[in-house]
């Protein structure tokens, strides 16, 4: 109250001025453009409690037309929020955006034709002839052309390069509708590829993606003060993300309610990486504080995005520390990257000023039309919010669903379940007509696990689609209804298909390829540290069954046929 009380008064005894401004959270910034300014800014980065300054010390006017209860209020809030500014929380959120979706584009430029081309796992045409524009909208279903998924991938490629070096910032008047071109223009491209994507682009990270880019349009550059309201949207959505993951852990499988998870989930994981093997076999003691640190995280901390500073920025910190183990332990392509730069909302300037050394600008005034854009989204999110919201609370909650086609906002969550069983496919090759009498030779794969000796490569951020999708179809004892790609792999490999040969880890035949396929299930199991010192392999296998018998072209078209459906 005193705090309050004091800044109504600073409200009307202030004088009007040349430099009138308000240095208000980052909505409306804009000090004098001299030596004042400068050390008006770098006393900010201190962290200097109050953003307006009173009459003694104050070297900053404020414009006598203002509300003297409008700033006492935001004296109040600032006070409570620190610096509450956002420059370089922009700045560091909008280039660690910028690489994710340079990653996300390079993916699609290496993957998506093999996958989803003309001649893909799931041809562009099934798509463009059963899925319904509005449904999901997408430029490739106006032209299903691998000439222009080409051109959109590069594109996507370029202009993401185009915002990881800031080129927008320097653009001066036009900084903010370059900037905001520029990001919704990547908004447009990708969501053609995940709409288009279908099973291989089905991943929660996608959706989350999209989101946080769509918020990232309306951020703005230059010298103009990024809006708050979007920061606040940004935490809404990392608080979705975090607090969704953790309540389907404890409504999911009950190793998470006694703490006995990650028992097996650095050995059952869809994609292990080098840090897999060791962190599985910590003590079990860990293992259960891992579970436990885990619901905290992912439970409690989430509530502290929206708390006062330092409060917020702790939260923060404690989910870019979770992240990175997970990181640490595990290839979860750019998820967990994603969630630290969305975490970066929960910092401000106050925060990040003594570690990122990045000059702050004068600022100007925001353009109206971005004031404008920044609270219709709000009110879009806040309405498209509700069953987002919903889906929390219920007990029949849901995982990694959108609820619009643009992918707005959406629902998120990771293992529910945990599989206490680790199964692999294995696709093997021979050159012999007959079967029975063929040496079989396997393929291998980039990220998945094949040959006991070889030991988990580090891919994430990077996203291998195939090796994914591998492991989900390595549950079932047999090809569902959403594993019909597989037998266009397996035909691919019978023809020699170079692009197919492009998503795997190794291909044996070369450009000979073989006469006749199949696939093998595997039960993975780590080997112990004794095991390993004896052998130096990284796993054990037996093999379980046959997953897909030996067929020539001509009985995988005839299985094709059979499995045929209508499910995009």
């Amino acid at each position: 109250m005193e705090r309050l009380a004091q800044a109504f008064h600073v409200a009307r005894s202030a004088k009007g001025g040349k430099n009138r401004s308000l240095r208000a959270s980052g909505v409306v910034r804009s000090p004098s453009r001299n030596a004042d300014a400068t050390e008006f800014r770098d006393e900010a980065r201190i962290e200097i409690p109050i953003a307006i300054r009173t009459a003694g010390t104050s070297r900053a006017t404020v414009g006598a037309s203002a509300s003297g209860l409008y700033l006492a209020a935001v004296a109040a809030r600032v006070s409570l929020l620190g610096t509450g500014d956002y420059w370089l929380t922009r700045f560091l959120f909008q280039r660690g955006l910028a690489i994710l979706y340079l990653l996300a584009f390079l993916v699609a430029a290496r993957q998506f034709r093999p996958l989803v081309g003309e001649d893909g796992l799931l041809p562009l045409s099934e798509y463009a002839e059963r899925a319904a524009f509005a449904e999901r909208p997408s430029l490739f279903h106006l032209y299903p052309d691998d000439r222009v998924v080409g051109v959109a991938a590069w594109t996507g490629v370029g202009l993401a390069a185009l915002a990881v070096t800031g080129v927008p910032n320097v653009l001066g008047a036009y900084a903010v509708p370059a900037s905001m071109a520029l990001w919704a223009a990547m908004w447009v491209l990708y969501l053609s590829f995940v709409n288009a994507g279908r099973v291989f682009y089905g991943y929660g990270w996608e959706s989350m993606l999209l989101e946080t880019g769509f918020l990232a349009i309306f951020l703005g550059a230059g010298a103009s003060a990024p809006p708050e309201i979007i920061v606040w949207l940004l935490r809404w959505l990392l608080f979705r993300n975090m607090f969704g993951a953790g309540l389907i852990k404890l409504r999911g499988d009950d190793c998470w309610r006694d703490l006995t998870a990650m028992d097996d989930h650095y050995e059952t994981q869809p994609m292990p990486n080098p840090g897999s093997w060791f962190a599985h076999h910590l003590p079990a003691r860990f293992h259960r504080v891992e579970v436990l640190g885990n619901h905290v995280v992912e439970l409690a901390v989430p509530f502290l995005y929206f708390a006062p500073q330092p409060y917020a920025a702790l939260g923060g910190a404690l989910t870019i520390g979770f992240q990175l183990w997970l990181m640490g332990t595990g290839n979860f392509a750019w998820l967990n990257a994603l969630t630290i730069v969305q975490a970066v909302a929960t910092l401000d300037d106050g925060v990040l000023a003594p570690v990122l050394p990045v000059g702050v600008p004068t600022a100007a005034p925001t353009p109206a039309y971005q004031t404008y854009a920044a609270f219709v989204v709000a009110a879009a999110i806040l309405v498209l919010s509700v069953r987002p919201a919903r889906n929390l609370l219920s007990e029949s909650q849901t995982m990694n669903r959108g609820f619009d086609p643009l992918h707005l906002v959406n629902t998120y969550g990771a293992f529910g379940s945990i599989t206490s069983t680790r199964y692999q496919l294995v696709v093997e090759g021979t050159r012999e007509a007959d079967p029975d009498e063929g040496d079989w030779t396997a393929y291998g794969w980039k990220g998945q696990p094949d040959a006991v000796g070889e030991r988990p490569m580090q891919w994430a951020p990077y996203h291998l689609r195939l090796d994914w999708q591998l492991w989900f179809a390595a549950m079932r004892p047999r090809p569902g209804r959403r594993q019909r790609w597989l037998y266009r792999l397996l035909d691919r490999l019978l023809e020699g298909d170079p692009a197919t040969r492009s998503l795997l880890g190794d291909d044996p035949f070369g450009d000979d390829p073989p006469e006749r396929v199949r696939v093998v299930r595997y039960r993975y199991r780590y080997t112990t540290p004794a095991e390993r010192a004896e052998t130096s392999d990284w796993w054990r296998r037996e093999r379980v069954g046959t997953y897909v018998s030996a067929s020539d072209a001509g009985d995988l078209a005839s299985r094709r046929d059979r499995r045929r459906i209508d499910r995009y």
